[in-house]
């Protein structure tokens, strides 16, 4: 008999969870056994313990002692079945909700707001954007990862609600509690936001609660203070408020919460909160729209509903009303004495009570409580702010960003050459991160004051202005809005130039402006986190297009769904290694090895870089300009003289471009050719392929500066002038000046000297001697004009100049040597190498200084076949043909201009790259390198000639192509 009793409670028990499973979300796969277990803790639960499952409590991580005795006191006393945490951090609420679960006689349903992740309410937790944000993108499945990321945080800290998505479809621009917390005004595309991001939350084992039922998107009260009226329809309400939820009960959403609101049309009984109504919840929610999950209420201490009642009668009648979680009760002994009176009046009955607390219990056996394991704290923090997290955080910005008018193509920003730009600030947050990351592109100065009358002056030299409204970030009800005096100022600016207005806040700030029409350019970036600025800049720039849409309405014509996408032009991004296949913990090995080089003096400081795919994944400094204590720590804009760097970013380009458009020359004209000076001499039938592959017989090296030196080994008076006069116009280095004819005297030297015995490889630079004066007459302009205004300028190297003295303060330009040979003096500004110095600091083969991005953008631009920043610099074959060996069969491995790989064991690089890289080393420590295979660029600046360039530890250790042996090694195969 027993057995037949036991074979039967099965058979119910499968068909109870079976015929449930298609709506009943709180079904596991293991129905029978979850029913067995809700059944067996339901048994064992007095009366009291039964009703203590209906409360759950708010917890502070940040609570004193007293608070602490209170929520024990709550556990043990009253039995309670949940808790919500708020404001603390991550490591004490695990080792407060350890101590608390471990109270418990039945584990405790943990729930947190958590919107947009912990950060919502935990500090030194991952903030991903908000919902306002999420609406504008247009891939859903970023949404549901977004969810996923916030569950697994959830997850990882023993969370097990998380009291989101808000799926309030916010129709009205003036809900002060709401707002950028929705997903935006459409029905639809709120809906799919909120079904993709569920799906993301509950794929991580985290429950997810739907709210603020049946909608709290068109108020303009906040029922934290009062209770808000929805005055449409019950045909509306049904239309568009309740639309997300069918949708989301449909695709299994395990959890709602109901608001505190006053709906006529829903429920007859005047200024009746909707939390308390059997209508909405019953009627409504459960028996009409099939919902089985648990139900919430929003908190009873909020106004909305606190002031309807007293402590207690409010939760008693939350109850009755079909809740089945009375979230954050104002007195919870009282409120279940209430419910107790209730259960023994028969006003509660016993099915109605364990229809509710087996709902609560099915949920705990669902998220794992019946088989509850304490939160682990080793690396709690840092599991809760992950790589991954970084990287869709990126993703989410990229693809929410949104263009809503371009006027005349405004955005991207092309033609460097041609524009110059200002960026001026409104608001009351900071505009730093962006305005650092626009400089990272091209010149851009800030221009500061808050009325146009002191500003037109400022920007009367500048056709582009950029305009940032920056307001805190803290959280979404922030202060949005222009003040008057901002659109004041933003009216007279647009009036007057081109401007691009970026607005770091919601939408809704742009409701604010009475017209755009001489705004050629509006962007939404939403929030002004340092990534969402950061990510701005680059679509401005096009190293990223946009993709976003406006998920609501915000007047003069700019309406819910428009987007404007724009193309990326195939500038630099800037992002994190594992986007484009780099580890990026292999990748900072790096670190180390450029630290040993500070510390061991090898050079007293350096930049490093490394960009991959196009994307910069590392730019970083070490040490300082000199060894002095005093000295200035390496920074980003920091410039270094680059050495024979120059020779592949000053004269190549120039040469490829002259083979390319001139079709009487090629890379197999004579130097007959080019100069006539050089018929008849022992050099006329040198070929420029010869010459730049350093394959001419030419001499490494002469020192001019030699013979200008007098019998103590100074400068001579009859070449020098310690002042500048017509006669000594050639400025070395402070106070010396050499004459002005000297640099024709280096051209006879070099022509009539004789030329090396045997036909090989040897390195020189001689060649570029050469070449420099053969650019200067092709064009009749000088070098610097020359590469200034076909390369620099247009590429954006900003910051890449002959002579940096003339342009940068001395404190951004890093000291190459303390010269005890020829200047005598520390050279900071002017070129190290003697042969440039007395070309007037211009040398077609050393003279260029620049820091670590603006070497990146040219080496791009070669990786790229000639093309950057929707400009055609070089022509895909010419950038082919010089990178190109002619003599290896003679074992030389260089290309015209670029140096390779070696052909043999030793050579320039680290011996794992590939044969169709290039790139260049200087005498000062600097070093580049790109590798099409691997779509790589490798940065290595540094003056490793300070105070002395006797000793080269840098190469004799091998520092650059360790580094760049650790760069291959980190690539993720």
């Amino acid at each position: 008999m027993r057995n037949i009793l036991y074979i039967s409670l099965i058979i119910f028990s499968i068909n109870f969870t079976f015929s449930q499973n298609t709506t009943n979300p709180l079904v596991t796969k293991d129905a029978i056994a979850q029913q067995k277990w809700v059944d067996s803790v339901y048994t064992k639960l007095t009366l009291q313990e039964r009703i203590g499952q209906l409360f759950m409590v708010r917890a502070m991580t940040s609570a004193n002692t007293r608070d602490v005795t209170a929520i024990k006191n709550l556990i043990k006393n009253n039995h309670i079945g949940g808790i919500i945490y708020s404001k603390g951090g991550p490591v004490k609420l695990a080792k407060l909700n350890n101590t608390y679960q471990g109270m418990s006689k039945v584990p405790m349903l943990i729930g947190m707001d958590a919107e947009w992740g912990l950060s919502m309410r935990l500090d030194s937790t991952y903030a991903f954007p908000w919902n306002m944000t999420l609406g504008a993108i247009k891939d859903k499945a970023l949404v549901e990862q977004a969810g996923k990321h916030i569950g697994e945080h959830c997850k990882r800290l023993g969370i097990h609600f998380n009291f989101g998505p808000d799926v309030d479809i916010n129709t009205n621009p003036k809900n002060p509690i709401i707002g950028n917390r929705s997903f935006g005004e459409d029905r639809d595309e709120v809906t799919e936001h909120a079904v993709a991001f569920m799906k993301g939350l509950q794929s991580a084992g985290v429950m997810a609660t739907g709210k603020h039922f049946p909608g709290h998107g068109d108020t303009e009260t906040d029922s934290h203070k009062a209770l808000p009226t929805i005055t449409f329809s019950e045909k509306r309400i049904d239309s568009i408020e309740l639309y997300p939820y069918k949708k989301m009960i449909k695709n299994g959403m395990e959890s709602v919460m109901v608001a505190h609101l006053n709906v006529p049309s829903l429920e007859s009984r005047p200024d009746f909160p909707s939390s308390l109504s059997k209508a909405i919840i019953t009627d409504l929610l459960k028996e009409k729209m099939g919902f089985e999950g648990l139900i919430f209420t929003d908190a009873l201490e909020m106004k909305g509903v606190a002031n309807f009642s007293s402590p207690g009668d409010i939760d008693l009648a939350a109850f009755l009303a079909g809740n089945d979680i009375l979230l954050i009760s104002e007195d919870v002994p009282k409120a279940m004495a209430k419910i107790t009176e209730a259960y023994n009046n028969k006003t509660i009955t016993e099915e109605r009570l364990a229809y509710s607390v087996k709902k609560i219990l099915m949920s705990k056996y669902k998220v794992g409580l019946n088989k509850y394991k304490p939160i682990e704290i080793t690396n709690l923090v840092k599991d809760l702010n992950r790589l991954e997290d970084d990287i869709l955080n990126e993703e989410l910005f990229e693809n929410a960003i949104t263009v809503v008018k371009n006027d005349k193509d405004v955005l991207p920003i092309r033609d460097l050459d041609k524009k110059s730009i200002a960026y001026i600030k409104l608001g009351d947050d900071s505009g730093t991160p962006f305005f650092n990351e626009l400089k990272k592109y091209t010149k851009v100065h800030e221009v500061r004051s808050d009325a146009y009358q002191f500003v037109k002056g400022k920007l009367d030299s500048y056709n582009t202005v950029i305009v940032g409204l920056h307001r805190s970030n803290a959280n979404p009800w922030k202060s949005y809005s222009f003040t008057s005096q901002e659109i004041q100022l933003l009216d007279s600016i647009a009036k007057n130039h081109t401007v691009i207005l970026d607005v770091f806040v919601k939408p809704y700030a742009l409701l604010d402006l009475p017209a755009i029409d001489n705004i050629e350019g509006i962007m939404v970036s939403y929030q002004n986190s340092v990534v969402s600025q950061q990510k701005s800049a680059q679509i401005i720039f096009g190293a990223l297009p946009a993709k976003g849409k406006l998920p609501v309405s915000v007047g003069n014509g700019l309406h819910v769904g428009d987007g404007i996408p724009i193309s990326s032009i195939s500038r630099l991004g800037y992002t994190v290694p594992e986007r484009v296949g780099i580890d990026s913990k292999k990748l900072h090995k790096i670190d180390a090895v450029a630290q040993r080089a500070v510390d061991d003096h090898m050079t007293p400081g350096l930049q490093l870089l490394v960009a991959r795919k196009g994307k910069v994944i590392y730019n970083q400094n070490f040490g300082k300009h000199t060894y002095e204590a005093n000295s200035e720590v390496v920074k980003f804009n920091d410039i270094y003289d680059i050495a024979s760097l120059t020779k592949i970013v000053s004269s190549l380009p120039l040469l490829m471009e002259i083979v390319e458009q001139d079709d009487e020359i090629s890379i197999n004209s004579k130097l007959s050719d080019l100069l006539p000076e050089y018929v008849g001499s022992n050099k006329a039938n040198i070929t420029l392929k010869e010459m730049l592959s350093h394959y001419a017989r030419l001499k490494p090296w002469i020192p001019f500066y030699v013979a200008t030196l007098d019998s103590a080994k100074q400068p001579s008076s009859e070449y020098y002038s310690n002042a500048p006069s017509e006669l000594f116009n050639i400025k070395v280095a402070n106070n010396i000046y050499l004459k002005r004819d000297y640099p024709d005297t280096i051209q006879k030297i070099i022509k009539e000297t004789d030329l090396l015995t045997k036909t090989g490889y040897r390195y020189s630079d001689l060649p570029y001697y050469i070449l420099k004066k053969f650019i200067e007459v092709y064009y009749d302009r000088t070098l610097d004009h020359l590469i200034q205004t076909k390369f620099y300028e247009p590429l954006g190297m900003n910051l890449s100049t002959y002579n940096p003295y003339l342009k940068f303060p001395m404190k951004d330009i890093v000291p190459t040597e303390n010269d005890t040979y020829y200047r005598h003096q520390v050279v900071q500004g002017y070129v190290h190498d003697m042969g440039a110095a007395m070309q007037n600091g211009v040398g077609g083969h050393a003279g260029v200084f620049s820091n670590a991005n603006d070497i990146a953008k040219i080496m791009q631009m070669y990786l790229q076949k000639g093309f950057y920043g929707d400009k055609r610099y070089l022509k895909p074959e010419t950038v082919d043909m010089f990178n190109k060996t002619y003599y290896s069969s003679k074992g030389n491995r260089r290309g015209l201009g670029f140096d390779k790989p070696q052909l043999g064991t030793s050579g320039p690089t680290c011996g794992c790259v590939s044969m169709k890289s290039f790139g260049h080393s200087g005498f000062t420590g600097t070093y580049t390198w790109a590798d099409p295979d691997e779509e790589l660029v490798y940065v290595f600046l540094a003056n490793r000639t300070y105070p002395s360039a006797e000793i080269n530890m840098l190469l004799r250790e091998n520092i650059r192509t360790d580094i760049q042996e650790l760069i291959y090694e980190a690539i993720i195969k």
